[in-house]
């Protein structure tokens, strides 16, 4: 196996375990740990570009159906914003266009600068 493949295995490996033990907000049903395996499938698409996995796009559509209430799209921003933040060369540009990508648009954006406390 290539050591960039290595590294960025043990990288994902690190980011699950990061954000799967993350608290998240109580009231929310959904948890870090959900939108990390929703979402995991993307993370190729966000660095490096290129075409959009399917499971990409089943794991954006699985996430848009999961934010049933105003805490649950909080709580997976600030998921997202935490896990993006973890990933050396993400590009929160393309990772913003996913959702239009999949046919699943996402209620917000997240970037660096983005309060998810505001999302509603």
């Amino acid at each position: 196996m290539a050591r960039s493949a290595v590294c960025g295995a043990a990288f994902i490996v690190v980011l699950l375990c990061v954000l799967l033990t993350t608290p998240y907000v109580i009231n929310a049903t959904i948890t870090c740990g959900q939108v990390v395996t929703l979402l995991t499938p993307c993370i190729p698409f966000g660095v490096y570009g290129g075409t959009v996995p399917p499971e990409c796009c089943a794991g954006i559509k699985g996430l848009n159906d999961a934010q049933n209430t105003t805490e649950d799209r909080r709580t997976a921003c600030s998921c997202i914003q935490l896990g993006a933040a973890l990933i050396p060369g993400i590009d929160y540009d393309r990772i913003n266009t996913l959702g239009d990508r999949c046919g699943s648009p996402c209620p917000y954006k997240v970037y660096p600068s983005t309060n998810c406390s505001e999302v509603s």
